[in-house]
């Protein structure tokens, strides 16, 4: 049996029951030809869509969603959809194109959608544990003989979607720092999401993989161990398409700055990202870091 399809079959099972849970629900992912969602002519009340980078599967990401959504909606007297994109690069031309209303991003995305179409307006960044920022790890199976990133050399590594800020383009810098280019690997893929990564290496088809800090420590208890921690970057946002209007980007950003000291706040928040403890103001400022890594490995010939 070939390496992926040892993994499918291992994930066979979530997938389906994703897969039931997301066609049932009112969020949407598009379809190929479908009608693009937001951005409607204006009017008094017009529906407004929330859209998600695929960072997980798309029924895990409107569970984790939803009830922003619905507290978001109330608190602005309209209707909010959460609608997740195929891929990351889907997700920044919908974002960048005014195709949706509001977005989450991871910051990689961030980044080259203000490269790319200019500054947007941040309505909102996660606040985890009282911190702004967050980091990626890259992990290998309990009992490897990896013990830093020199030692990856020869091995097989799992990446995930090439546009992932912590699954992908950091790891890649980190790599690249430690003198570890693709081809000292014995072999490396992209994967659809961090959770396929940590999947991947439990199950043996790669020695080593990204993922985001908060996926190493929900699979940690199942056999992952770290090899290494990223640097700090900014974290995860919420922004507004160009041209809505100013009124409601100052009732969208209340209500986030105010969602942890809502009755229902906290868990709004953790069913966002666990530990998570608010929704806080964000500066473009805040990326300049990220955006020096990004840079660095564009001379490298990496990145988007």
């Amino acid at each position: 049996m070939s390496r992926i399809l040892r993994l499918k079959v291992f994930i066979v099972a979530f997938a389906v029951a994703a897969a039931a849970i997301f066609l049932g629900s009112d969020a949407r992912a598009q379809e190929p030809g479908a009608q693009e969602p937001g951005a409607q002519e204006p009017g008094a009340q017009q529906t407004l869509v929330l859209g998600i980078h695929p960072y997980l599967s798309p029924s895990e990401l409107v569970g984790r969603f939803s009830p922003l959504a619905k507290h978001l909606g109330v608190k602005t007297g309209r209707k909010i959809e959460v609608s997740i994109a195929r891929d990351y690069n889907e997700h920044i031309a919908r974002t960048g194109e005014g195709r949706i209303d509001l977005a989450y991003m991871g910051p990689a995305s961030y980044v080259t959608l203000v490269s790319t179409y200019g500054v947007r307006p941040i309505l909102a960044v996660h606040e985890v544990a009282g911190k702004s920022s967050f980091r990626g790890v890259i992990v290998k199976r309990a009992g490897s003989d990896i013990k830093s990133l020199g030692d990856l050399r020869g091995k097989r590594f799992a990446f995930g979607d090439p546009e992932s800020t912590m699954s992908s383009l950091v790891p890649r810098y980190m790599l690249l720092e430690a003198g570890v280019a693709l081809n000292d690997l014995s072999g490396h893929e992209h994967l659809e999401n961090h959770n396929n990564v940590a999947l991947g290496v439990l199950v043996g088809d790669f020695d080593a993989g990204a993922l985001k800090e908060e996926t190493f420590y929900m699979y940690r208890g199942r056999g992952l161990e770290a090899v290494a921690f990223s640097p700090e970057i900014s974290e995860h946002l919420f922004v507004a398409r160009a041209g809505l209007s100013d009124e409601l980007v100052s009732e969208l950003r209340e209500a986030m700055y105010g969602l942890s000291s809502e009755p229902d706040g906290g868990k709004i928040l953790e069913a966002m990202k666990p530990g998570a403890t608010g929704l806080v103001a964000g500066d473009d400022k805040g990326y300049d870091s990220l955006r020096r890594i990004m840079e660095g490995l564009k001379k490298e010939g990496v990145g988007p």
